[in-house]
């Protein structure tokens, strides 16, 4: 049944969970991206953002796999989420004393990049942890129709999220949309409060040094030839083709649509991802994923060369929307190899790695694209980048057959 993962009460309950906590995310990543632009009026400002939150997140996520293998998934969980409200909060307090004082404290924006770089540190440690919880509450043959749901989900909370931290922007300030994502943090937190506590898995509490567990975890996904090949992948693609990262400069002097179609452009690709996460939900793929897989990477390529180049905002919106539905499948092919290869015990490390390529590829692109922006320019930037994904397509096309024939 393709709702069959959804009438467990418990994987309601994170999905729920995750999908307000995604949404404040993404609220507080579009308020950010947009306030650091118009405190600074520089492109690269905004590739700061993304190194600030990629140090921590990439720095600490084997570590953080080895801690959530060791540690019981709930309360890592919650502790997790509960730090990151109370960055929210820091925010909020420095945005409301600019706008009641009236003035801007020195370097301002170095507030900001500390307060991400605390951001950095916590995601390490929930992110993966969502995933584990995943493999935790469902049973192995409703994993892929658990992945599915998982990933519309995060999705769906993705686009809103996007859309409508650009419309609270626009309507109330951005010190009151903080609060807003106060909001929706903690109301994650009370659906998450009411998933059990799950045991450890008994392989995990085997006594074990910190770096031989790390370097277990490695090696896993290291001789996992399709894993290591779907996440080099994912990581070299959305690494150069990370145009979202340039949504802001685009919206507002290229596009010139103004902070409510910052957030429709900022939204459009999780708009195209979930139409596609929900087509596979109710329809899998049954063959060939390998090879899907690597066309549909190239396919976002070509639509970030076209979102680059164009001056006409709808056809930016299209092209945003068609990269995300391509993008959404190459996620859902991702999770599920992800959750199908990985033993119950190695998880959290696996999920680390996991997050360590992700957080790599996403914010580690967002800093590459203000590097590129500030010494190309912010077009040719978006271009090269669409243009070096296709690269990377094509190499792992021929170099890497395991992936290229890899099915389900």
């Amino acid at each position: 049944m393709p709702t069959s993962a959804i009438h467990i009460p418990e994987y309601r309950m994170l999905i729920a969970g995750r999908f307000s906590f995604i949404m404040g995310l993404r609220m507080l990543g579009t308020l950010v991206a947009w306030w650091v632009y118009q405190i600074t009026k520089n492109p690269f400002a905004i590739g700061i953002i993304g190194l600030s939150e990629v140090i921590p997140a990439v720095g600490l996520a084997l570590y953080a796999g080895h801690v959530i293998d060791q540690s019981e998934k709930r309360k890592l969980l919650l502790t997790g989420c509960t730090g990151y409200f109370v960055c929210v909060l820091a925010l909020a307090a420095l945005a409301n004393y600019t706008a009641f004082s009236g003035q801007t404290l020195p370097h301002f924006e170095y507030y900001i990049y500390a307060t991400v770089f605390c951001t950095g540190v916590i995601r390490s440690f929930t992110g993966p942890t969502f995933h584990t919880l995943v493999g935790a509450i469902v049973p192995k043959e409703l994993l892929p129709n658990a992945t599915a749901w998982n990933q519309g989900s995060w999705l769906s909370a993705s686009v809103l999220g996007h859309a409508v931290g650009g419309f609270c922007i626009a309507l109330m300030g951005i010190e009151n949309t903080l609060w807003v994502i106060a909001i929706l943090v903690l109301v994650g937190i009370g659906f998450m409060y009411q998933i059990k506590p799950k045991p450890i898995a008994t392989n995990a509490l085997q006594e074990r040094k910190t770096w031989d567990s790390v370097v277990e975890g490695l090696r896993f996904v290291y001789k996992t030839k399709e894993l290591l090949g779907a996440l080099v992948l994912d990581l070299f693609a959305v690494l150069f083709g990370g145009a979202v990262a340039m949504i802001p400069v685009f919206a507002k002097d290229i596009l010139q649509v103004g902070a409510t179609g910052f957030g429709w452009l900022n939204a459009a690709a999780d708009v195209g991802a979930i139409a596609s996460v929900a087509f596979l939900a109710l329809f899998p793929l049954k063959n060939k994923q390998g090879k899907i897989l690597l066309l549909a990477i190239a396919g976002f390529g070509v639509c970030i060369i076209t979102f680059g180049l164009s001056t006409w905002y709808w056809l930016s919106f299209a092209a945003l929307l068609l990269s995300g539905m391509l993008d959404g499948i190459s996620v859902v092919i991702r999770g599920t190899i992800l959750q199908l290869y990985t033993p119950v015990h190695m998880r959290g490390r696996v999920m680390s790695v996991n997050s360590m390529f992700i957080n790599s590829s996403n914010e580690l692109g967002q800093f590459e694209s203000g590097v590129a922006a500030k010494l190309l320019g912010v077009v040719p930037s978006v271009v090269v980048g669409g243009c070096l994904t296709i690269g990377v397509v094509i190499t792992t096309w021929f170099k890497a057959p395991n992936l290229r024939n890899m099915k389900y």
